[in-house]
């Protein structure tokens, strides 16, 4: 098996992950979030047309008739319409939208759904929501200390805080919509990361007890290399099937496959030079992972002078 010398990189790393942190953070804190309806409330309505939707003439009568803020996206077929309404606006007058765009169209328009989310149940899902995100990584921080060693939830723990951050700063950078369905992807990047960053983890615990002569940057560049091929196949198929459901998956779960997307690259690097340069950097060795001896071979060392 070729051998790749992965930590040759690994303070090149370090710097692209200090700088992608700190673009991230620096837009999170100047621009934030573009709040979705479920976080701000407001008025969220789906239409059908008999025929394809002008969007452009819909947002143009939405806007003469006092609905300024208004968003206006298709939704599925060209015949669907989601339109939110910002916060502020009342079921009523959500309801009343549907009488505004039958009497401009020559088309028959259908409700298929209306939902009023108030400003207060947003404030609590954006509460919630940071919670599970928090409660997460405390948890895996929690286990990985367990099946592992502390110095392996720290460098878990810093990888996943690392892939979170950097996707949350890639939708304030961009401007994109971040809802529920955003926030269900964060989590799922990180089990996914997660898994990735354990099964380098026991393939690092392995070695390091089999090649107990050798220096701990070789233990882990060997480790990365044994687990490239997994972690490749594993990113790939993952990556093609997102790649379908945001081209043609619909603008209700487009915001879902865009985090995961941008979280799976991230989460494949973050596994390798992030992860395991953490590693390093707090000095693991085999002493941190050797196995505990029998009570008699204890007893019997120490009575051999």
């Amino acid at each position: 098996m070729k051998m790749y010398n992965f930590m040759a990189l690994r303070w090149p790393a370090a710097v692209f992950s200090l700088v992608l942190l700190a673009i991230s953070v620096g837009s999170l804190a100047t621009k934030e979030l573009q709040w979705g309806l479920d976080f701000t409330g407001g008025t969220l309505v789906e239409v059908a047309y008999s025929d394809s939707a002008d969007l452009t003439e819909i947002r143009s009568t939405i806007d003469s008739r006092g609905y300024s803020g208004a968003l206006v996206v298709s939704f599925g077929t060209d015949r669907d319409v989601l339109i939110r309404l910002p916060v502020g606006t009342s079921d009523e007058q959500g309801a009343a939208l549907l009488g505004i765009l039958q009497s401009e169209s020559s088309d028959t328009v259908e409700l298929r759904r209306i939902e009023f989310v108030g400003p207060q149940v947003g404030e609590e899902l954006r509460e919630q929501g940071g919670l599970a995100m928090l409660l997460a990584l405390g948890l895996v921080m929690v286990y990985i200390a367990f099946r592992f060693q502390f110095k392996f939830a720290l460098g878990a723990v810093g990888a996943l805080a690392h892939d979170v951050i950097i996707v949350l700063g890639f939708f304030s950078i961009m401007g994109l919509e971040f809802d529920l369905t955003v926030l269900a992807a964060i989590l799922a990047v990180i089990g996914y990361s997660l898994n990735d960053t354990i099964v380098v983890s026991d393939r690092i615990r392995e070695n390091f007890r089999k090649l107990r002569r050798v220096e701990s940057i070789e233990v882990i560049n060997q480790s990365l290399s044994e687990t490239l091929g997994r972690t490749l196949v594993t990113s790939l198929t993952t990556l093609l099937v997102l790649i379908s459901l945001a081209l043609v998956g619909g603008e209700m779960i487009n915001g879902f496959a865009i985090a995961l997307l941008v979280g799976v690259f991230v989460g494949t690097y973050s596994s390798i030079y992030v992860a395991a340069n953490l590693l390093l950097t707090l000095g693991v060795s085999k002493d941190d992972l050797m196995m505990p001896l029998p009570d008699e071979l204890e007893d019997e060392l120490a009575l051999d002078p």
